[in-house]
């Protein structure tokens, strides 16, 4: 093939060969990276001066110190993340939403759960084990 003065070949044989190697290799490379491994999730909706959140918002730590990477915990407080505070309907501080892999909810609790039933739920709900 010809392009004004020079002659442009398709990369073929082996050099091309690598070269597609090393451009699907480093895509999948990329892809797996920015690609989270979604793990479930209590979004624990607060606000900031409410000493029974402050309870439950210590026991919730305790948690996810102890089954590290197996859960993401999320504080939401309704002065700042107000807006899903109504996407998720809580009217009630504190509430703890429990959503799976994917994102939907499959538990909610108001009020202060104890720490033992907390773990007790997250394994019902295969979010932890030991």
């Amino acid at each position: 093939m010809k392009t004004g003065d020079r002659l442009v070949r398709p990369l073929g044989g082996a050099p091309g060969a690598l070269l597609l190697f090393f451009l699907v290799a480093l895509t999948v490379s990329l892809t797996a990276a920015s690609t989270p491994v979604a793990k479930p999730a209590i979004y624990e909706f607060e606000r900031k001066f409410c000493p029974v959140c402050r309870e439950m918002e210590e026991v919730l730590k305790e948690v996810e110190a102890r089954y590290a990477g197996q859960i993401t915990l999320r504080f939401l407080d309704i002065t700042k993340d107000e807006p899903l505070f109504r996407q998720y309907k809580v009217t009630f501080v504190p509430t703890q939403i429990f959503l799976d892999a994917a994102g939907r909810e499959v538990y909610r609790h108001e009020g202060v759960i104890s720490r033992e039933r907390l773990v007790e739920k997250l394994k019902a709900l295969n979010f932890v084990r030991d």
